[in-house]
């Protein structure tokens, strides 16, 4: 595919920069309470226990809505594998890389065909050329390019690295080991390349809303995520069509899909951060494991309502 066509997924959406005050500046130190026993809390967790058990499966979820400051959890501490969400955090390191001089958007980076692993729509049409990093993280995050993933992490130390990043957060639960596609085998009770609900939700907030980027990377970031192709019937399916998104997709072995995102209410210039993790749902199709996820968005609505409510 052109470059310049490539880059035009970004253009519709809206940018950092367009969105309102609230929306820029959110109040990060108010976004940590547990509220385990407010309404909107015990509902959510009912209404996600329901859907876990009509999947057959384990979900792990992480709802945060930062216009209330209330989060709710269902085994949110849980280990899930990461699949293709790392992938986000992949392209967080790179910025933040950026903004500290180490790396740039337009060093060219060459394709070799031998290289190439399975899934590389974007990598593929460049094969024995080369694409720019900023166009491998777009890659990476809007079509879940692998290959793009994997010459993001040679970039800074590989799943190291990675791991490295996660910690200097403040998360010591997020763990990548390997590259793609064998980190998304998603073997039961395998820690290797896993993350939970909790730990993804807390990178999310502090790179999405606070200030672990440059303002300029933080926004970025977010335009790739709102210009994301994979995700349409997972947790964006289950919102209300005047709600906007942006989110990561992740699928793996033994019944595991995945999908994080950050999601602004009509008429809110607070967004609200969810992680959604499945894993085990192996009696279930692709479609049904994506309509779990669904269900898990279409629970945003009544728990924002719920929480501004009080």
């Amino acid at each position: 595919m052109e470059r310049r066509k490539f880059a035009l997924g970004l253009a519709s959406w809206p940018l950092l920069g367009a969105l309102p005050a609230s929306a820029r500046t959110p109040r990060i130190e108010h976004a940590s309470r547990s509220d385990a026993d407010s309404p909107a809390a015990l509902e959510t967790r009912r209404a996600l226990r329901r859907i876990e058990a009509a999947a057959g499966a384990r979900l792990g979820v992480g709802i945060l809505d930062t216009a209330s400051g209330q989060r709710v959890g269902h085994r949110a501490d849980e280990r899930f594998p990461m699949c293709s969400t790392f992938k986000f955090l992949a392209a967080a390191l790179v910025l933040r890389r950026v903004d500290r001089d180490l790396e740039s958007l337009d060093r060219p980076v060459a394709i070799r065909a031998d290289r190439l692993v399975t899934y590389s729509p974007a990598t593929g049409r460049h094969a024995g050329g080369h694409m720019t990093m900023g166009e491998l993280c777009e890659a990476a995050v809007t079509l879940s390019d692998n290959s793009a993933a994997n010459l993001m992490l040679e970039s800074f130390d590989g799943p190291a690295g990675l791991t490295r990043f996660a910690r200097s957060l403040g998360d010591d639960v997020t763990r990548l080991d390997r590259i793609e596609t064998t980190l998304n085998e998603a073997t039961p009770g395998d820690p290797r390349d896993t993350t939970s609900p909790a730990a993804m939700l807390g990178l999310m907030r502090e790179l999405l809303l606070g200030r672990a980027l440059a303002p300029a990377s933080r926004e970025r970031l977010r335009s790739w995520l709102g210009a994301n192709t994979t995700g349409a019937t997972s947790l964006k399916a289950g919102l209300p069509a005047d709600w906007r998104i942006g989110d990561k997709t992740g699928a793996g072995g033994h019944g595991t899909r995945n999908d994080i995102a950050i999601v602004w209410p009509r008429g809110t210039g607070a967004p609200v951060l969810v992680t959604a993790y499945l894993t085990g749902a192996t009696a279930l199709d692709d479609a049904a494991q994506r309509r779990v996820l669904a269900e898990v968005g279409a629970l945003l609505p009544d728990f924002v309502a719920r929480a501004a409510a009080g």
